[in-house]
């Protein structure tokens, strides 16, 4: 069997803390898992990095490599930016590159590598009007945006109640047309 390569790309939000169970469960799905996270994320998860590492048997990335450094990881055959806070969202539809992770998938838009996105965020976000917009224009880049009654949706601000995690993981494992 072919190996299939993910990279699962995390912002910091509440559901980043149940990733190992993320990775396990793509890996069971046949996917050689590729963690990185944003800087604040990879602070959350600070004492896990070790661990994580090992279970992808990858480094877990979070800031730009060095001009002239190969690169670590597999080529991707398909990328799931989950969860995905307000912050990812606008500097990815706006193009703001200051982090690792809003930098390749915004190359890889240009590249062709199947994209697959889900927001977490509370209801109050998404009332600012760029939050929208910003979904539609990665939408519009050929990003499947995983939003409402197929996806994520928005809690109250303080709820607390599951991130659908199945309902990505099987968004990468269809097939794209």
């Amino acid at each position: 069997m072919t190996t299939r390569t993910l990279y699962l790309l995390c912002s910091a939000a509440p559901p980043v803390f149940e990733i190992a169970g993320v990775v396990e469960e793509a890996q069971a799905r046949g996917w050689d898992v590729c963690l990185g996270l944003t800087p604040t994320a990879a602070e959350w998860l600070e004492d896990s990095l070790p661990g994580l590492a090992a279970l992808t048997g990858h480094p877990v990335r979070s800031r730009y490599k060095r001009p002239g450094q190969p690169d670590v990881w597999p080529s991707a055959d398909a990328v799931l930016v989950a969860p995905m806070t307000m912050n990812t969202v606008n500097s990815w539809a706006l193009g703001i590159t200051g982090m690792w992770l809003v930098g390749f998938v915004a190359e890889a838009i240009g590249k062709g590598i199947p994209l697959t996105a889900m927001p977490c965020v509370n209801s109050a976000y998404v009332q600012h009007p760029q939050f929208l917009l910003s979904l539609e224009t990665l939408r519009e880049a050929g990003v499947r945006v995983l939003y409402g009654p197929d996806g994520f949706e928005p809690n109250a601000p303080g709820e607390k109640r599951p991130y659908p995690w199945a309902v990505a993981l099987d968004a990468v494992d269809e097939p794209r047309s």
